[in-house]
């Protein structure tokens, strides 16, 4: 019989690899920039941590836990700062966000 340790980490990394999967359809859909860099930004820091948490549950309390819950704090920090320091500097840059509006031009 299954354990409950391994659903919990099963569903934990099924979870996760589908909000990655999220993510990359985002930056193949998404119009602009922005709009791009908070889809990714967004998604893929949830499913990282939901892989590193079913990670987590499947090594145990150990050694190993403690340094994927290193890497999950490290994440949870990083991934957002990134992303708004490269939505900044794109920005300042000149890119332009992307409104409904600029799409009724267009056309």
């Amino acid at each position: 019989m299954i354990e409950l340790q391994n659903i919990l980490t099963i569903f934990f990394i099924v979870v996760g690899s589908f909000f990655m999967m999220i993510g990359s359809v985002g930056v193949i859909r998404l119009p602009d920039f922005f709009t791009r860099s908070h889809a990714t930004s967004k998604s893929d820091t949830l499913g990282i941590m939901l892989i590193i948490l079913g990670l987590m549950v499947y090594e145990g309390f150990c050694l190993n836990s403690l340094k994927l819950l290193i890497i999950f704090v490290f994440v949870a920090i990083a991934n957002p700062v990134g992303a708004h320091a490269l939505a900044r500097a794109a920005l300042s840059f000149g890119i332009k966000p992307w409104f409904k509006k600029d799409k009724e031009k267009e056309e």
